[in-house]
């Protein structure tokens, strides 16, 4: 799915600043096949390593997908450690020290988060950390969104056009974080008004959240982890941890996927 990918390209970009890495790349296990694909590029000078189908077991990728747990080389084309069947991608890149870190999902690699070196050193347990960080926001992200999915399907009356459904829920997270931005107050009730509107075929609110507490579930209804929605109201990470655990409490939810589903029965989310 695009939404997956688009964590994958963001994780990368995070990867990169709070490393220093110059190159990051990744992609997602392709369902039902016992392979990656390399979709998203960060700082790489040249395409040979984009849409490179890689096998489970093969390579440095391939490796971390089947034992689903981080592997680095300090020279790849060196490494005894590795098969070497994309040895001329990644050659032809100039990539040399690679870490792989492996996005796991409920037991199962959805995806593989790369960064590297074009010199021949030693990572390090920092860039380590900070790659197996990367790989668990993307986790977070991913296994939220398929609850949510889960729950919301479960409780979906017959005949919605489930695509129709996803643009209304987008189009109002769009709206929610827009709304906090505009200083003309009749403006921003108008706007709140018409959010209103994507929401008025639910059942009547039985329980009330802070519209704060409510922007940030309509983000994390996105997909979005607690960074990401941060980023994109202008709060810190630490406020929005805060208010999305203020909104579970007040739905009686234990996890971001029953709040999110509760919050759409209550009819305060589309």
């Amino acid at each position: 799915m695009a939404t997956d990918a688009a964590e994958i390209r963001n994780a990368l970009v995070r990867l990169r600043r709070t490393t220093g890495l110059p190159v990051a790349f990744g992609g997602l296990v392709e369902a039902g096949r016992p392979q990656m694909r390399i979709s998203e590029l960060s700082g790489t000078a040249t395409v040979a390593l984009r849409a490179l189908a890689v096998t489970s077991g093969s390579g440095l990728g391939g490796r971390a997908v089947a034992l689903a747990r981080p592997c680095a080389v300090t020279d790849y084309s060196a490494s005894r450690q590795i098969s070497h069947e994309y040895d001329a991608p990644v050659a032809t890149e100039g990539l040399r020290s690679i870490v792989a870190v492996p996005v796991v999902v409920r037991r199962r690699v959805r995806g593989v988060l790369y960064g590297a070196l074009r010199t021949v050193q030693p990572l390090g347990d920092r860039v380590l950390g900070a790659a197996m960080e990367a790989a668990r926001d993307v986790e977070q992200a991913l296994v939220v969104r398929e609850e949510a999915r889960e729950l919301v399907a479960a409780a979906e009356p017959a005949g919605v056009d489930p695509v129709s459904r996803e643009q209304v829920r987008e189009a109002h997270a769009a709206l929610r974080a827009l709304a906090p931005r505009i200083t003309d107050p009749a403006l921003r009730a108008e706007l709140l008004d018409a959010c209103g509107l994507l929401t008025a075929r639910q059942r009547p609110v039985r329980a009330a959240l802070a519209p704060r507490e409510l922007d940030v579930l309509a983000c994390v209804a996105e997909g979005a982890t607690n960074a990401a929605a941060a980023e994109r109201l202008g709060l810190r990470p630490e406020t929005v941890k805060g208010y999305l655990r203020s909104a579970m409490r007040r739905l009686g939810a234990r996890t971001r996927g029953e709040a999110v589903a509760a919050a759409r029965r209550a009819g305060l989310l589309p």
